[in-house]
């Protein structure tokens, strides 16, 4: 494991690494999605609005897809051709427009600067990982990343959050995410982790976030001291 200051080291268990979800957390991709499936599923005559695929905040796309195609069956293209048009277009409009969300260049500069080794579990798939990483230069901050493509199962199941401990090699125990969406935050503490959630503005005031160690309107509002007191930390 690698080591960490004593500095958040506290009582109970430390927090020995940090592990970002990816779209809403650390880059302002959500609306690239909802445009992206909106356009597509067009295409086989499918026609939602931006709250009708607000529903499938968090899911990975192959199930975002299966939701829409057991409501609403289509003919022509097949499943997997909509699931990589769709990502192919978000991995496009991040690539020419994506923006860092508010205070997360701060955040990950705070972790850089202890110490603390980060990684990127996100749902997307590898070609839109690896667009946002470039996008906002971060490769070179992450120890690692992984996709649930990757994974018989999609958040909110823990497998992608507990794979990604294994690669940072971290007890989930001693593994700090950070997550936007619901399905995201439900399978971080899964793995059991410790949470901190940034929800969209409209979920935000949503008691069901009462599972999360952490919750805020913003990543610009974590500070060290409110990661002294996830590590166990008392501070006066």
């Amino acid at each position: 494991m690698t080591d960490v200051p004593s500095a958040v080291a506290g009582h109970g268990h430390p927090v020995e690494g940090v592990i970002f979800d990816l779209d809403g957390l650390l880059i302002d991709s959500e609306p690239f999605w909802r445009q992206a499936e909106i356009e597509v599923f067009a295409t086989v005559g499918l026609v939602l609005d931006d709250q009708q695929v607000r529903q499938t905040m968090g899911l990975r796309i192959d199930d975002a897809v299966a939701h829409w195609w057991h409501r609403h069956p289509w003919t022509g293209a097949t499943r997997p051709e909509i699931e990589r048009a769709i990502t192919a277009r978000v991995a496009e409009l991040i690539s020419q427009e994506g923006e860092p969300m508010p205070g997360a260049t701060d955040v990950v500069a705070l972790f850089r600067q202890l110490g603390i080794p980060m990684a990127v579990c996100s749902g997307s798939y590898a070609v839109v990982i690896e667009a946002a990483l470039d996008r906002l230069g971060l490769h070179d901050d992450m120890v690692t990343w992984h996709s649930a493509e990757w994974e018989p199962l999609g958040k909110p199941h823990p497998g992608p959050y507990l794979t990604t401990a294994e690669k940072m090699g971290l007890d989930p125990r001693v593994a700090l995410a950070f997550e936007d969406s619901f399905n995201g935050a439900i399978a971080a503490k899964a793995a059991r982790m410790r949470v901190v959630a940034v929800p969209e503005p409209a979920a935000r005031a949503s008691s069901r976030w009462g599972f999360c160690d952490l919750v805020l309107d913003s990543l610009e509002a974590f500070s060290e001291p409110q990661l002294r007191r996830l590590a166990g930390e008392t501070t006066d």
